[in-house]
């Protein structure tokens, strides 16, 4: 798959709620399309499969299941956290915890993820670390707006910003895309 410049504007539809209703979740406008480039990783793969044939101008209905988009939901991933890990000076940080919050985490491993706080109870936090939607299917309803091919320095400018943007001590040029930054 070629790399190529893609703007679209869209509607994301999904079933909410205990009633599992349909609602749109999600809008682009035609002033602030989503924009990608396709073959980085910056997409659910299967949207990007549906959408890298499309014209300009088209208009697109894409539904994806739940295994297309972010898995099924695992009963496994919501864990109950002792309540004392969320506490800043002895007190539960009720400024940033509390339920329906997202909240950055880190595994023993250094590994940063991020979980929903699922409900507070008196000895422990309940956290779903699962995906919000997860378990859901997706329906895009949506038009492309632009689409072109990449020109050589947005991907030496992504490829740049993987490596550290410069600024992770390479000193004003990166070894590993051969670009020079202006972070110094």
């Amino acid at each position: 798959m070629e790399n190529r410049n893609i703007k679209v504007q869209y509607k994301l539809y999904a079933p909410m709620g205990e009633e599992k209703k349909i609602e749109m979740i999600e809008e682009t406008r035609p002033d602030m399309p989503f924009h990608f480039i396709s073959g980085m990783g910056m997409v659910l793969e299967a949207l990007e499969n549906k959408l890298y044939p499309l014209q300009e101008g088209e208009t697109f209905k894409i539904t994806l299941s739940e295994e297309e988009a972010y898995g099924p939901f695992i009963p496994e991933g919501v864990q109950e956290v002792p309540v004392e890990a969320f506490f800043i000076e002895g007190k539960l940080d009720t400024e940033h915890i509390y339920e329906g919050a997202v909240v950055p985490l880190m595994n023993a491993d250094g590994e940063r993820f991020n979980g929903t706080i699922a409900e507070i109870k008196e000895k422990v936090v309940v956290v779903d670390l699962n995906h919000p939607l997860a378990g859901e299917n997706l329906h895009f309803v949506g038009k492309v707006l632009n689409l072109r091919d990449v020109t050589e320095g947005e991907l030496k400018a992504l490829h740049h910003r993987g490596c550290g943007g410069g600024c992770g001590g390479c000193k004003g040029s990166c070894e590993d895309c051969g670009s020079e930054c202006n972070c110094n």
